[in-house]
């Protein structure tokens, strides 16, 4: 897959970022947690993409190709971000907002059309 036994040694290797196991290159989940995975996320610049496109190292900082203090290059297998609003309420809130709206909204309708 790699090519020679010296290309191999520079291969990265990923690991799940829930319960650290390393996980062949090819896999969509984690043999020991069972964890899915969406992305491959680059452990040095953060950068987030398709399996493929890690297959030579970080496409944007080359993370793979350099040795870390182990000796061995590692790439975390993640799952999609989840998408936050800067200052967003929690879903509680607008639900109980919604519902006192339209309490509201009843209470009018009752006491005009009564």
């Amino acid at each position: 897959m790699f090519g020679s036994k010296k290309n191999r040694s520079k291969a990265p290797k990923f690991f799940c970022e829930n319960c650290g196991e390393e996980v062949p290159i090819d896999e969509k989940k984690c043999p020991k947690c069972g964890r899915y995975f969406a992305s491959v996320r680059c452990p040095a610049c953060d950068y987030i993409g398709e399996e493929d496109e890690f297959k030579d190292g970080c496409p944007v900082c080359g993370y793979s190709s350099k040795s870390n203090n182990s000796g061995s290059s590692q790439v975390s297998a993640v799952y999609p971000k989840k998408k936050s609003l800067s200052g967003a309420l929690p879903v509680w809130a607008y639900i109980l907002t919604a519902a006192a709206f339209t309490a509201v909204l009843a209470a009018l309708f009752f006491a005009v059309f009564k």
